[in-house]
């Protein structure tokens, strides 16, 4: 009962504060778009998509693998092993975040020239290399907290960093916007890593208040290789979220270019790109903060029960966990679906925003149930399942968007994001029914 009250409360402290998050990023967004216009909008979305690339690299699979690790060994009753478990993860994420910031810094003329339309400096890619280290460390950090149960202390950092990101921001913007487009992303880039290191002094101040409580416990297992567990977990999904954050920025990159290729000219390609990426899409995921709120903390609780062997367990939870997000899916989608003119008017003061709202609230379904059963699979050790799934998925809609696109054009495109999540959820849940009632030990 004790277990369940603070899954409850977690699962509550993550739905409220991500709701907000989500809520100010929109907003923020919005802010954003009426300063800079939707063709520099699509020009962040591919500034990000290099960022989110290299936070790939660095973080390396980290955040889960400290996640499930902790959470084993308190289900083992060694919470001693968890200071270990620690002190190897920051010397991981330091060496992965380091080798990928110089990855970056060496290649930074031809990401600003090939991937980058050359329409910004090359000192937005260096701030991306400071950041990456910071970034590293406080996702291995999260994990911890994830795994000890103690959310809320990853939630006020949250709050913290999203409120220094917009204050900051918004005073940079302000100061660098009259100086044009190059200077203007410099300052959001800018912006969002100063909110990343005031995040990380925060997280790393607390965690090494809250692990003094770990230094009164005998350690019940001698000479665990707890290097070994985490690398186990973290190498596969490393290799794989390599192989997909690639295939995910390369597929970025080329939608302003296949569009262009449409016969759309260069600024309405990436006007169109900005709308869709930088405008739609973040409505239409909007509730799936609430959904990822509450799937992070299955994680945990279903390597609990995998450690246990308690199979009976996961079935009925699984059972109960499909229908129940099903039958929110299906409201949520409804939802946006009959309000999406007026969001698109009210938070983008342009109507037009709404009618690509409309046309893409179909997906909110699959996207939301998606999520859930991601976070069971890596829960029961099938993480590398679910990132070949990933790989599979952005093969198909990366080679629909470069040969089909510049010949459908935006059609294509918004085709093409349909194949993405559809075969993405389709192939999820088939795997996740295959491993939780069909294998023999169950």
């Amino acid at each position: 009962m004790k277990r369940f009250k603070i899954f409850i409360f977690n699962t509550s402290i993550l739905i409220i504060t991500s709701l907000v998050f989500r809520a100010i990023d929109i907003y923020f967004t919005a802010y954003i778009a009426s300063k800079i216009g939707s063709e520099n909008v699509g020009i962040y979305q591919l500034i990000m998509s290099v960022y989110l690339f290299g936070i790939t690299l660095s973080t390396s699979g980290i955040n889960l693998a400290v996640t499930r690790v902790i959470s084993e060994e308190l289900a083992l009753d060694n919470p001693k092993g968890i200071l270990k478990i620690m002190k190897r993860c920051i010397y991981i994420t330091l060496i992965t975040s380091i080798t990928s910031s110089l990855i970056l810094y060496f290649n930074t003329d031809f990401i600003i020239f090939k991937c980058l339309h050359s329409k910004v400096s090359r000192y937005v890619i260096y701030l991306v290399c400071l950041a990456l280290p910071l970034i590293s460390m406080s996702s291995a950090i999260s994990g911890y907290f994830a795994g000890v149960r103690r959310v809320y202390k990853n939630a006020i950092g949250q709050f913290i960093e999203h409120v220094a990101k917009v204050i900051v921001t918004a005073l940079i913007l302000m100061h660098y916007l009259p100086n044009g487009l190059e200077y203007s992303c410099f300052a959001l880039i800018l912006g969002d890593v100063i909110s990343e290191i005031i995040s990380f002094i925060y997280i790393y101040v607390i965690f090494v208040l809250d692990k003094k409580r770990y230094n009164r416990f005998p350690e019940t297992v001698l000479k665990k290789d707890y290097t070994y567990k985490v690398i186990r977990i973290s190498m596969p999904i490393a290799i794989t979220s390599y192989i997909r954050s690639g295939l995910s920025t390369f597929k970025q990159l080329i939608i302003p270019s296949s569009l262009e290729k449409s016969g759309i000219n260069c600024s309405e390609s990436l006007a169109k790109y900005g709308i869709i990426n930088g405008m739609a899409l973040p409505i239409i995921m909007f509730p799936d903060i609430l959904v990822k709120s509450f799937a992070s903390l299955l994680i945990p609780e279903f390597s609990r029960y995998n450690a246990k062997k308690d199979y009976k367990r996961i079935q009925q939870v699984t059972k109960i966990l499909l229908l129940s997000i099903l039958g929110i899916s299906l409201l949520l989608t409804c939802s946006l679906f009959i309000f999406s003119n007026l969001l698109g008017k009210f938070i983008y003061k342009d109507i037009h925003i709404g009618f690509y709202i409309k046309i893409l609230s179909p997906l909110a379904t699959f996207i939301y149930v998606d999520t859930v059963v991601d976070s069971v699979l890596r829960g029961l050790d099938a993480q590398v399942g679910v990132m070949i799934i990933n790989i599979l998925d952005l093969v198909i809609s990366t080679s629909f968007i470069y040969f089909l696109v510049p010949k459908l054009g935006l059609i294509g495109y918004i085709i093409s994001i349909y194949i993405s999540e559809v075969l993405n959820f389709t192939i999820s849940i088939i795997q996740l029914i295959k491993i939780v009632y069909f294998k023999k030990k169950l």
